[in-house]
C-alpha cells in the first residue's frame, strides 16, 4: 500500500454508509499531522503532492489513477477486489476487518485511524470511514 502512509492507511462522514459525498475536500494526515493525501469531495483520492492516484465513486466503486476497477465497498461495508472475491468488511462501529473477521483497524467517528493495537495511524477527519478504509484494503499508487 503505497498512499497509507497514513492509513495504512482506511472512508461516509457520521451516518456510517450513506454515499454521500462529501461537502469540500479533506485532508488524509499522518500520525504526526503531515498531509499525505487528499480525498477530495468528488471522491478523488490525491497523494501529498496533489496528483490522483484514484477514484471512489458514489455507489461504492474503487478506480485507480486510469479509472480502471480495482474494487468495490458494498452499502453493508463489504469490501470486494476487482472479480467481487470479498476483501474484508467495514463495521458500522469503524472496525475494519479481514475477509476472515480479523482486526486490521478502526477508525473512530473524530476520524481518527488506529491500528489493530489502536496505536494512532494518522487522521483523515471529515472524510467517510467508508472511504478512509480504501486505503486498508486498495493499493492506490
Amino acid at each position: 500500500m503505497k498512499l497509507p502512509h497514513l492509513l495504512i492507511a482506511l472512508f461516509l462522514s457520521t451516518s456510517f454508509l450513506c454515499s454521500t459525498p462529501l461537502a469540500s475536500g479533506q485532508d488524509l494526515r499522518d500520525r504526526n499531522y503531515a498531509t499525505v493525501g487528499r480525498i477530495d469531495s468528488d471522491g478523488t483520492v490525491r497523494d501529498r503532492n496533489y496528483a490522483t492516484v484514484g477514484h471512489i465513486n458514489s455507489d461504492g466503486t474503487v478506480r485507480d489513477r486510469n479509472y480502471a476497477t480495482v474494487g468495490h465497498i458494498d452499502n453493508d461495508g463489504t469490501v470486494r477486489d476487482r472479480n467481487y472475491a470479498t476483501m474484508g468488511y467495514i463495521n458500522s462501529d469503524g472496525t475494519v476487518r479481514d475477509r476472515n473477521y480479523a482486526t486490521l483497524g478502526y477508525i473512530n467517528s473524530d476520524g481518527t485511524v488506529r491500528d489493530r493495537n489502536y496505536a494512532t495511524m494518522g487522521y483523515a477527519k471529515g472524510v467517510p470511514p467508508k472511504w478512509a478504509a480504501v486505503f486498508f484494503f486498495f493499493d492506490l499508487p
